[in-house]
């Protein structure tokens, strides 16, 4: 299983960041095991943030920092994972990664904790 990140690289304050995570050689909606997908972001010079996680059920997990400007959501017929950042501001400027594991990570962080880790995409917020 690879995971890629894709986003606009540039995004305006106040505007609405969108990024997908591409999932390629699984799916995401497999029903063998409970799934989780991560998104997990590191702002320059600083440490990983957890921002939240969607399982194969559909239940999404958020940061209660981010949660009012948080959604997670699935495309089963793309098998990607997209992440909307609402009102994003400098402050937001960071490496966005996707991650996969068989358990609900909560607030983890470390790379190793989970099963697969995506290369992750850059993302400035400037005017």
């Amino acid at each position: 299983v690879q995971l890629q990140e894709s986003g606009p690289g540039l995004v305006k304050p106040s505007q609405t960041l969108s990024l997908t995570c591409t999932v390629s050689g699984g799916s995401i909606t497999t029903n063998l095991l409970p799934y989780y997908w991560t998104w997990i972001r590191q702002p320059p010079g600083k440490g990983l943030e957890w921002m939240g996680a969607i399982a194969t059920s559909g239940s999404t997990y958020y940061s209660p920092s981010l949660k009012s400007r948080t959604s997670i959501f699935r495309d089963n017929s793309k098998n990607q994972i997209t992440l909307q950042l609402r009102f994003v501001a400098p402050e937001d400027t960071a490496v966005y990664y996707c991650s996969g594991s068989t358990q609900l990570l909560l607030g983890v962080t470390e790379a190793a904790s989970y099963d697969y880790w995506g290369q992750g995409t850059q993302v400035t917020v400037s005017s």
